[in-house]
């Protein structure tokens, strides 16, 4: 029996299991059919909180486009609900369980974005101007 290659968003979530603020487990791979931006971030980061609102509106302008956003916070479920609140955001917020230090994330906010089977298409270390005319159609594109 041949085994398939595991896509680059299986690999992820081998590596690490997500919950929801609900703390309900949720597979990345649920995902799949869509391009997926995830997001790596902390309420602490200043670069981070600062790129949201470009983020937001990003995701805005591209859920006709087959995109979602998820943003992936290492702190505790109430800190990230805390922020989610607070802040108005309506974001996918998800928590991952392993640290993201464990999972090779030195740098916040840490991006990578997939194709609809799941392939990693790009990584960004650090903030971007994600709400940019150049960004946005670069995204449209990939």
């Amino acid at each position: 029996m041949v085994k398939k290659p595991l896509s680059d968003l299986e690999s992820i979530q081998i590596k690490t299991s997500f919950v929801d603020l609900n703390n309900n487990k949720v597979d990345l791979t649920a995902f799949k059919g869509k391009r997926i931006v995830v997001n790596y971030w902390a309420t602490w980061c200043g670069p981070c909180l600062k790129e949201m609102p470009g983020l937001k509106r990003a995701e805005e302008v591209l859920k006709k486009h087959n995109y979602t956003f998820i943003l992936v916070s290492d702190e505790t479920i109430s800190k990230i609900a805390t922020f989610k609140k607070v802040k108005n955001y309506d974001f996918t917020f998800l928590k991952s369980i392993e640290s993201n230090e464990t999972l090779g994330i030195y740098s916040l906010p840490t991006s990578y974005i997939f194709d609809e089977k799941g392939n990693k298409l790009e990584t960004i270390i650090g903030t971007i101007a994600w709400d940019s005319e150049e960004t946005i159609n670069k995204l449209k594109t990939l």
